[in-house]
């Protein structure tokens, strides 16, 4: 079955840069599209960026030039630097490649102080 572990997540100050990483199982990852999501305390989970299996990127407007989606087909192994972060970055961020599926990893934490 599919398995997604997220890591990379941590407390950094506000400009700071941190870069997660997604390890994935059970999917024929070289053929599937990859995204980052994240949650904030009280609100809804978000899409963040989107790499397709052609390599193809997507962002949301608020991390466009800040952050970049990436892949490594033979590590099976997404990740997303994220630059000039902040405060408002704070949250659990998730991969996923098909959140229709209802599972979700167990996220990574990402904490910006201002």
């Amino acid at each position: 079955q599919v398995q997604l572990v997220e890591s990379g997540g941590g407390l950094v100050q506000a400009g700071g840069s941190l870069r997660l990483s997604c390890a994935a199982s059970g999917i024929i990852f070289s053929l599937s599209t990859m995204d980052w999501y994240r949650q904030a305390p009280g609100k809804q989970r978000e899409l963040v960026a989107r790499i397709g299996s052609s390599g193809y990127t997507n962002y949301a407007d608020s991390v466009k030039g800040r952050f970049t989606i990436s892949r490594d087909n033979a590590k099976k192994t997404v990740y997303l630097q994220m630059n000039s972060l902040k405060p408002e970055d704070t949250a659990v961020y998730y991969c996923n490649t098909n959140p229709y599926s209802g599972y979700w990893g167990q996220g990574a934490q990402v904490t910006v102080s201002s």
